[in-house]
């Protein structure tokens, strides 16, 4: 079995987001990375599914050479070897071409990315690059079992839950549940440095969206706290000032 693990690199959730360039770009200045927890789960899930010489795992990420530790990290939780695709990631159309291209004539079995990316929550690129690679295309699946060509996934539909299978070729994204994200030891970090980290060119592609301006949230006011046994009062409130009623 071989799957691809698609993995991002995005700000830590404790970064304090700033823009520049008239708030058309992100300010990178002082900011640490990570992998997209989302998509440690899905690595996470790839390493048990091939663990004991059932398979491998490889991890691509669509970015510049600044990602490579992340990449190593990716590595150092077990993957087998790694693939950058040489691009800044521009939008979610342009990542996800770059990962079909790549994987169009690779074989892998499963293809797996987390929900979504932290940074732009955008759950777009898993159903994109299933439509480029004419596979299955499973959004936000809470587990994943696999028996020869068969797998198995659950997914959490309003009022319960949905099972499925999936025969041949599929690639799903990843949510909590599917598996616990694992923590890189030692021998898995020193043995990141020499697996195999393979850079490859970006395809071509137009470009179909583009950043006119970002915002950051407006600050948060202030809180009144009201008395349970003021029922009265806090309606007014609601209708008064928070205008919710």
């Amino acid at each position: 079995m071989k799957i691809l693990v698609c993995i991002s690199n995005v700000p830590d959730t404790t970064t304090k987001i700033t823009f520049t360039n008239d708030n058309t770009e992100f300010n990178t200045s002082g900011v640490q990375y990570i992998v997209n927890p989302y998509d440690e789960i899905a690595l996470s899930r790839a390493i048990e599914l091939t663990e004991g010489g059932k398979g491998t795992v490889t991890v691509i990420n669509v970015g510049e050479a600044g990602n490579d530790p992340t990449i190593r990290k990716a590595l150092a939780i077990g993957a087998d070897d790694a693939v950058r695709v040489n691009a800044a990631p521009r939008d979610a159309y342009f990542v996800a071409k770059q990962i079909a291209e790549y994987a169009k004539d690779k074989d892998f079995n499963i293809i797996l990315t987390g929900r979504e990316s932290i940074d732009y929550n955008g759950n777009q690129v898993a159903a994109m690059v299933g439509e480029f690679l004419d596979i299955p295309s499973i959004s936000i699946i809470k587990k994943l079992d696999v028996d020869g060509d068969t797998a198995t996934i659950e997914r959490e539909i309003e009022g319960g839950k949905e099972v499925l299978t999936v025969s041949g070729k599929f690639i799903a994204s990843c949510a909590e549940g599917v598996a616990e994200p694992k923590i890189p030891n030692m021998r898995g970090i020193m043995s990141a440095r020499t697996k195999p980290l393979a850079v490859v060119d970006a395809v071509a592609i137009e470009e179909v969206t583009k950043v006119t301006k970002y915002e950051t949230p407006a600050p948060r006011g202030t809180v009144k706290l009201i008395p349970a046994d003021q029922t009265e009062s806090l309606i007014g409130l609601l209708h008064s000032e928070a205008k919710v009623i």
